[in-house]
């Protein structure tokens, strides 16, 4: 895995800031812009009062930023920000047990050794001390967690790849710095968390409109130095949510937003940032005050490091989920594509492309820099809100009983009417899409997995795969009785030794997903038909076969992308004609085999499983 060529921040920032040189001053542009944003989220005079310290905090950021950086920032291209060669693997820091001394340093080594060639950013989960949630419960932002490594590994990590670090705007552990000097009464932390006398202090009414992705109490008791507080928790007692209606919170994170990206951040994931403002008679999400907050970090990100990109996290329907992309040129870079991994599973349960195939005809983009991040599993799960209103109600509970019966765990949030309601699955992908019972040949499990992968590559967006779906790992339900944690199912950390021995066996189920992942990325990276901004031309031939079109910006190639969801064969015709491309052969990438067009069409038949790459 390596960098992408000519990445913006391919060197690091100065550890130390150099004054000598001019200072930063925000354009005309930029003043109006934030001043206005800070208007709709505040009011006018705290607008005025935080000017002077924003443009501050882009000063010191600035001075620490090397002239090469800068000169390269002028030429910066939003559309070709990403481009066909992007490949996202996301993993813990410590999933990888081996040699060295740390988590990192282990990632570093297998990282070298193990992941498909091509890929070339890494999203590090939450690497900072905390106290649950697996990293999602940060008790310091700033500080490397010891047992991980240091700055110093991500540096390294930094040199081999583009890197995506966690913001986890929302909340902050129990056990941080900010909330114990609150339980200390001390007043200038008093407003940075939404606290109260009584836990009526929200009504019932108040609360039922609340939309909640938990089970568990909206307010925790906690004992401070001026007695009982009642503070607001969306996650867990232990992650206690930030209070934005202070504009001290606000600079504090944009101050941390641009440490991060001093450290060697080129992607900022901003987690779980739909439930940034509360106000009571709301769902409090999406509302307009978040939307102006993610719109703000773009616009600082746009005075100060313009290649950086800023990707929204929210576990919601489709149409909630895209609003996240603002116009197209003030809101995220990318959003989390929530709907693609329930639907790719709906679509193998059910052996019919149809309603995976009519739901991606409808998918646009507002710009040539917005892009959908196509994941299909992750640290957390596998939602199910993303087809909400896409997929009823049936056939939702049909994907979570499939999952079930694979050996998957269902975990529920609270219904408007406090009824509880299936959130996500907890479940590898790999066992998602295979039994462990069933009466199948291991090849036709690798194909079948495969298969469900190569749609998240193929479609217009970014791809991105979990390091458990590199392994194909299947469910740990050891991990889940021992941490009494669902989402450790999917969290299993990986002996190093282990995985080189077994990849040495051709015949092993490692070594023939790592082949088959590596074929397909090669032709994901190595085709400028794969650029998020290439057109796409999705068809319906048969429900058996999930085929899209894609041609590259320019117009000078063309790729014909063919997925078979069924375990059986399946002939296909594909009339020319509904392609515009006038093309009488068509090469297919992963076997070199040539297909000629006779009468008009051509004529192919699928194996079970098989994907093709057609190019002609």
């Amino acid at each position: 895995m390596n960098k992408k060529e000519n990445s913006a921040y391919s060197s690091f920032h100065n550890p130390t800031p150099d004054y000598a040189k001019p200072l930063f001053k925000f354009s005309t542009e930029s003043i109006t812009s934030i001043f206005n944003r800070l208007c709709l989220i505040y009011d006018e005079l705290t607008a005025e009062s935080l000017m002077p310290e924003l443009e501050r905090i882009c000063q010191v950021y600035y001075a620490h930023k090397p002239q090469e950086l800068i000169d390269k920032d002028c030429c910066h291209g939003a559309s070709e920000r990403f481009t066909e060669k992007d490949l996202i693997v996301i993993t813990y820091g410590d999933l990888i047990e081996g040699e060295r001394s740390t988590g990192l340093d282990n990632l570093v080594d297998f990282c070298d050794r193990i992941f498909m060639g091509g890929a070339n950013t890494l999203h590090i989960l939450p690497f900072f001390p905390y106290s649950s949630d697996r990293g999602f419960s940060i008790i310091d932002f700033e500080t490397v967690d010891p047992k991980l490594g240091t700055w110093d590994d991500i540096n390294e990590l930094d040199e081999r790849f583009e890197l995506m670090f966690d913001m986890v705007v929302n909340h902050v552990s129990s056990q941080s710095k900010w909330f114990k000097e609150f339980l200390n009464g001390n007043k200038d932390y008093e407003n940075f968390f939404i606290s109260y006398d009584s836990p009526n202090a929200i009504s019932e009414e108040e609360r039922k409109l609340v939309f909640r992705p938990r089970t568990s109490d909206i307010l925790s008791e906690f004992q401070t130095l001026n007695g009982s507080r009642y503070v607001w928790t969306t996650f867990s007692r232990d992650q206690i949510d930030l209070n934005y209606e202070n504009p001290k919170v606000l600079v504090c994170v944009i101050e941390l937003l641009l440490f991060y990206i001093r450290h060697g951040a080129n992607l900022i994931r901003l987690d779980a940032v739909t439930y940034l403002w509360k106000q009571l008679g709301t769902s409090c999400i999406h509302l307009k005050q978040t939307h102006e907050i993610i719109k703000l970090f773009r616009d600082i990100l746009l005075a100060v490091a313009p290649q950086v990109a800023l990707i929204t996290e929210t576990n919601v329907p489709h149409k909630d989920n895209i609003s996240y992309f603002g116009n197209g040129n003030d809101e995220a870079n990318m959003v989390y594509n929530f709907t693609l991994p329930p639907l790719v599973l709906h679509t193998f349960y059910c052996e019919d492309s149809t309603a995976l195939t009519k739901w991606a005809q409808t998918l646009e983009t507002p710009s040539e820099s917005t892009h959908f991040f196509n994941f299909l599993d992750s640290h957390d799960g596998i939602g199910l809100m993303g087809v909400k209103g896409i997929l009823s109600e049936e056939e939702i509970a049909f994907i979570a009983q499939n999952a079930q019966e694979h050996g998957g765990i269902i975990s529920y949030k609270s219904g408007a009417n406090g009824e509880n309601v299936p959130y996500e699955m907890n479940i590898t992908w790999y066992s998602a899409l295979n039994c462990d019972v069933c009466n199948e040949s291991m090849m036709l499990q690798v194909k079948r997995f495969i298969a469900s992968r190569t749609i998240s590559f193929v479609l217009q967006g970014v791809p991105g795969i979990y390091f458990h779906s590199i392994m194909g790992t299947r469910n740990d339900i050891r991990a889940v009785e021992k941490t009494k944690s669902n989402r450790a199912i999917n969290r299993s950390v990986v002996n190093a030794g282990a995985v080189f021995k077994e990849l040495k066996d051709n015949s092993s189920k490692l070594s023939h997903i790592t082949e088959l992942l590596q074929a397909v990325s090669r032709i994901r990276i190595g085709h400028r038909a794969f650029h998020p901004n290439g057109p796409q031309k999705i068809l319906m031939l048969s429900p058996d076969v999930f085929v899209v079109l894609r041609t590259s910006p320019e117009g000078d190639e063309n790729i014909l992308c063919l997925i078979s969801v069924v375990n059986r064969n399946s002939r296909i015709k594909i009339f020319i004609s509904k392609l515009d491309v006038a093309a009488t052969i068509w090469e297919e990438l992963l076997s070199g085999e040539n297909f000629s067009v006779t009468d008009g069409f051509l004529d192919l038949e699928l194996q079970p499983y098989d994907t093709l790459f057609l190019k002609s």
